[in-house]
């Protein structure tokens, strides 16, 4: 009995000796592996960046508004007549009094012959009447009563060639026509639209501004102006008109700016894109557009920092701060708080990172930061 438990105890010990040396190098196993894990990091993330840099903005209002003509009118008739000569061409450009649109005067043209004779013998019975009061062989009254019917004769013969005049339609102004809307022959009732005219050099840019502005505008203050057709040019004006009231709806008050456009490239009702220039000048820290993280809950960027040297060598670290933000003028925006000038700020690549991620910089390919890019006429 003593030999059979000598053996049993002695078979358990070795049991448990070899399952302590099986435990014992499991957790040894267990603990390299952890080491491991704990060495291994995840490869950088390759990003674009930049430096940030102080630039400086003069400062300025924008808006946007219309382009007038400084004189536009369509052409119209005062009297209803027949077309009877077209004498312009769509598109042309015409003087001041410039022949636009005859109607049929051939009726009014003979009535004014016969007014013109009976001015004629009103006259002849005028010199008559004076001869005879002279010689004291008619009254005053009658010498009185033929002046009158001379006159009124006049008078007739007057309106007959305003009547004419008016069916003779001139341009009150030098411009360039548009598109003819009558045709030969056809009968015009009063105020019928025949053509546009619209003097375009120079042309007026209209614009609103808001009420708290108004200290800061006066006559004669530079503009620049852009518009859609011309992709990345600027046409230079000035200030000529303030609006003498400011609007009560809007508390807007409205400018009117002169722009040269000898060219006439520049077209009534064209949308503009008007900056009023002002003598102060800001200093700020600008960055890509691209650089901010737009959140719900705040705006961020990410800032490159050397972090903690490896056995591999130093590293660079991505870290989130978050940003204030200004004005954005084309490609740029200004960042009021939050990144100083000669950081690093990543330009692309946010989406693969988190704070403190590891980063390398690649700058093969860089966003557009130009605060006024000239975008492709699509």
């Amino acid at each position: 009995m003593t030999i059979l438990v000598r053996r049993t105890l002695g078979m358990l010990g070795a049991v448990i000796l070899v399952l302590g040396a099986i435990a014992a190098f499991k957790y040894y196993s267990l603990q390299k592996a952890a080491r491991a894990r704990a060495a291994a990091r995840p490869p950088p993330v390759s990003v674009a960046a930049t430096t940030a840099a102080e630039s400086t903005w003069q400062r300025q209002f924008h808006a946007v508004g219309t382009l007038d003509a400084v004189e536009g009118v369509t052409v119209s008739n005062e009297l209803a007549g027949t077309v009877a000569h077209i004498a312009f061409e769509s598109g042309q450009h015409v003087k001041k009094g410039d022949l636009l649109v005859q109607l049929d005067v051939s009726t009014d043209e003979a009535q004014l012959r016969g007014l013109e004779a009976q001015a004629t013998l009103a006259r002849i019975t005028l010199e008559r009447a004076h001869e005879l009061r002279t010689a004291n062989s008619n009254s005053q009254a009658d010498l009185d009563s033929a002046d009158a019917q001379y006159q009124q004769a006049l008078a007739n013969v007057d309106n007959q060639r305003a009547v004419i005049a008016k069916k003779t339609i001139r341009a009150p102004f030098a411009g360039l026509l548009g598109i003819r809307q009558v045709d030969l022959g056809q009968y015009l009732a009063a105020g019928a639209a025949i053509v546009t005219l619209q003097a375009l050099d120079p042309i007026y840019a209209n614009f609103s501004l808001p009420e708290q502005d108004v200290t800061q505008l006066k006559d004669g203050q530079a503009v620049r102006l852009s518009v859609e057709a011309y992709p990345g040019e600027t046409f230079a004006g000035v200030i000529n008109a303030l609006n003498a009231k400011v609007d009560e709806t809007t508390h807007n008050l409205q400018v009117q700016a002169t722009v040269r456009n000898a060219d006439e490239r520049l077209v009534p009702g064209m949308f503009v894109h008007a900056d009023v220039v002002l003598p102060r000048e800001d200093h700020f820290v600008t960055l890509p557009v691209t650089a901010i993280v737009y959140n719900s809950y705040g705006d961020a960027v990410y800032v490159v920092e050397e972090g903690e040297d490896p056995p591999g060598g130093p590293t660079l670290v991505a870290r989130q701060r978050f940003v204030e933000l200004g004005e954005t003028r084309g490609d740029q925006v200004a960042v009021m708080k939050g990144v100083r000038p000669g950081e690093q700020v990543v330009t692309a690549g946010q989406l693969k990172l988190r704070n403190g991620s590891l980063v390398q910089i690649n700058n093969a390919v860089q966003p557009s930061a130009n605060p006024a890019p000239n975008p492709p006429n699509t």
